[in-house]
C-alpha cells in the first residue's frame, strides 16, 4: 500500500512588536519569532535591535513599501514549501499604517493560514489614556502631506460626532495643527500623544488653541512620533446647514474671488457662520482638482 504525500503548508504569523519599550512584547510573540523559519521585517536593521535583545537569530528578509508586491510573491512560495514566516513592522501591529497588506491578502486568497499574535499598537495605547470617548472611533492613518488637502480632510470631519484619530510625523505636526485651527473650533478638545512607552512619553488633553500654542512654543513637542485624537463634534454642530441657494451664492463668488474673499462676502450676503462657509468653500475648491 502506497501512502501519498500530503503537502503541509507553512503559516504566516502577524506579530506585534513593542512601540518603544522593549519589555512590551508578549511571551507568545517571542516564542513565535524564535521558532519561525523566516522573519519578514519592514526595516531589518531596526528589528535586529529587538531580536538581539531577546537572543533571536532567525533569518531576516526585507518587506517594505517599495518591494512588498514582488517580495510577497516570493514569501508565498516559501509558505507553500512548508516554511513558517513571521511578519513584523518597525513597531507595533503590522498593517496599521505599515507595510504588509499585499502579503496578508495574497496568503488569505491562497487559502493558507494567517495567525495574529497580538500586542502593542500606538493607536490603542493612545486611546486607552486619552480621556475621550472610545466606544466609537475612526482611525484615519497618516494625513495628506499638503496643507490644502489637510484642510479639506478636516472640513469633511468637522461635524463627525465620534472620536477620530490620526498619526503624524514630527516634520508636520505644527503645520497640521495650524491647518486644523483654521477649520475646526479652537475650543475642540484634542489629545496629543507622543513617544508612547518611551523615555519622553507625553500625553496631553487640551483645547485645539492650547495644543497649537504648546507645540509652537515648545521645541520638544515637535519631536518624536505622534498620535492625535480629536473629540467628536457636539450633536448640534452640524444642524446649521447651508441651503441650496446659499451654496449657489458661494459657488458664484468662488468663481470670481479667492476663498478668503468669497467667504467674507458670503457671510455678509447669507448670514451663515464663517466657519461653515469656509469649510464648504474648501470642499468646493477641492472639486476643481478632482
Amino acid at each position: 500500500m502506497t501512502v501519498s504525500n500530503i503537502n503541509v503548508f507553512g503559516k504566516l504569523f502577524v506579530v506585534a512588536t513593542p512601540i518603544g519599550n522593549l519589555a512590551d512584547i508578549s511571551l507568545r510573540a517571542i516564542e513565535t519569532l524564535k521558532t519561525v523559519d523566516i522573519i519578514a521585517a519592514e526595516d531589518t536593521r531596526h528589528v535586529k535591535m529587538l531580536l538581539n535583545h531577546y537572543g533571536i537569530t532567525n533569518k531576516l528578509v526585507s518587506l517594505h513599501q517599495h518591494n512588498e508586491d514582488k517580495a510577497s510573491g516570493v514569501l508565498l512560495e516559501r509558505l507553500r514549501e512548508g516554511l513558517s514566516i513571521a511578519l513584523v513592522s518597525d513597531a507595533g501591529t503590522p498593517l496599521l499604517s505599515d507595510p504588509g497588506m499585499p502579503l496578508v491578502k495574497m496568503v488569505k486568497d491562497a487559502g493558507l493560514d494567517v495567525v495574529p499574535i497580538p500586542g502593542a499598537c500606538a493607536l490603542i495605547t493612545a486611546l486607552s489614556a486619552a480621556g475621550l470617548p472610545v466606544t466609537q472611533f475612526s482611525f484615519e492613518g497618516f494625513l495628506p502631506r499638503t496643507s490644502s488637502a489637510r484642510k479639506v480632510f478636516f472640513s469633511e470631519r468637522a461635524h463627525v460626532t465620534k472620536t477620530w484619530v490620526f498619526y503624524e510625523s514630527c516634520h508636520r505636526i505644527l503645520a497640521t495643527l495650524e491647518d486644523m485651527a483654521e477649520v475646526l473650533p479652537l475650543d475642540r478638545q484634542i489629545v496629543i500623544a507622543r513617544e508612547l512607552t518611551k523615555l519622553h512619553e507625553t500625553i496631553v488633553k487640551v483645547s485645539l488653541a492650547d495644543a497649537l500654542a504648546l507645540v509652537s512654543n515648545n521645541e520638544n513637542m515637535r519631536k518624536g512620533e505622534f498620535v492625535v485624537i480629536v473629540d467628536g463634534a457636539e450633536e448640534d454642530d452640524g444642524k446649521q446647514l447651508m441651503t441650496l441657494e446659499q451654496q449657489k451664492i458661494l459657488r458664484v463668488l468662488l468663481r470670481e474671488c479667492s476663498i478668503k474673499t468669497a467667504v467674507t462676502m458670503a457671510v455678509e450676503i447669507t448670514g451663515v457662520r464663517k466657519k461653515i462657509l469656509y469649510q464648504a468653500a474648501l470642499l468646493i475648491d477641492q472639486e476643481k482638482v478632482l
